[in-house]
């Protein structure tokens, strides 16, 4: 099947012309995941029983065959329903060979995405993804389409923004889309009185730095992408944080992915979750859908092993960097 460019497959999807396989690997998980949201949108456009033609599986903790079952599952009042499948890349071999064989003749009643941070094309079964599915890689932006995302943005808002200013935005908060995308939310905001951002606008109120959010590590460590892990743990420790400030952090978030998924377990609703997890508003969505898709009993074990790194930090048995950088590591296994 072919590789699509992001614009290809937002040109497809305004055509109409769905796929039964779709594969989004890549890097860059916030355009990633805004693509499956497409997907499901044009997918589920005017169905009335959506959250019942709509599932997600983490193969971390779901078995393939629930996944593969869900996607043969006739839809409730749609023409299709959707499946999304993450950690597939987790699957023993003859789990792969289950996947395999519903690659060969997939159900025309379902859209099944496949979502990944990393691909190794080298594997049989990414092979057998890339044959069958529509693939659409995610790469992190360069500078140019960095700033071609901040103005189209900017102009979704109705703000304006002076060329040097949108320079001096994506230098400073980096190729993190997401991230991005809070920092330009903001400042559009600071500019709504005048409707342009100016370079003292963006000085004023963007990190002078390539700085990501404690929670972003969160993110990365949670969906085991070690490489931006570890590239986030040494930019924000670069850039001044106690190590001891910040293993606290990580444990708060923990405990609140913690918090929130057993109160989803139990049927708990979205406003629910969030009368007790406090959670500002934009990163809502950003902090169930890492909820999600995390394993239960794998975040007891990251609670009890962040503890120890917080006491090795406290008692000297190494040095605090050396042992967040192990932590990162082993979180990421």
């Amino acid at each position: 099947m072919p590789t699509l460019t992001r614009d290809e497959l937002r040109k497809s999807l305004k055509r109409g012309d769905i796929k039964p396989l779709y594969l989004l690997f890549g890097e860059e998980d916030y355009l990633r995941d805004q693509a499956a949201r497409a997907i499901t949108e044009v997918v589920l456009r005017d169905a009335p029983l959506r959250e019942f033609n709509e599932t997600s599986f983490s193969l971390t903790s779901a078995d393939v065959q629930q996944a593969i079952a869900s996607a043969e599952q006739l839809p409730m009042m749609s023409p299709r329903r959707i499946v999304k499948i993450t950690d597939f890349n987790k699957l023993r071999e003859e789990s792969e060979d289950a996947l395999a064989r519903y690659l060969s003749r997939p159900a025309e009643s379902s859209v099944v995405i496949f979502l990944s941070s990393d691909l190794d094309k080298r594997k049989k079964l990414s092979k057998q993804l890339l044959d069958s599915c529509v693939s659409v890689e995610f790469a992190p932006l360069k500078n140019d389409e960095l700033k071609q995302w901040a103005r189209n943005r900017f102009n979704n808002l109705n703000i304006a923004v002076d060329e040097q200013a949108l320079g001096q935005i994506v230098a400073l908060v980096g190729s993190d889309v997401r991230t991005l995308t809070n920092e330009i939310e903001k400042l559009a905001t600071a500019a709504i009185d005048s409707g342009r951002v100016t370079i003292e606008i963006v000085d004023d109120l963007v990190r002078r730095s390539r700085e990501f959010s404690n929670f972003e590590l969160t993110d990365h460590l949670v969906t085991k992408n070690r490489k931006r892990a570890l590239d986030i743990l040494h930019k924000i420790l670069n850039d001044g944080a106690e190590p001891v400030m910040l293993i606290g952090l990580i444990a708060g978030n923990y405990h609140r992915l913690a918090l929130a998924k057993e109160m989803m377990s139990r049927g708990a609703q979205r406003e629910d979750v969030f009368r007790v997890v406090a959670m500002p508003m934009f990163k809502r969505d950003d902090f169930l859908a890492v909820a999600r898709r995390t394993d239960a009993k794998e975040l007891a074990k990251s609670l009890v092993r962040i503890a120890e790194t917080d006491l090795a930090i406290k008692t000297s048995l190494s040095t605090p960097r050396l042992q967040l950088e192990m932590l990162v590591c082993e979180l990421t296994r």
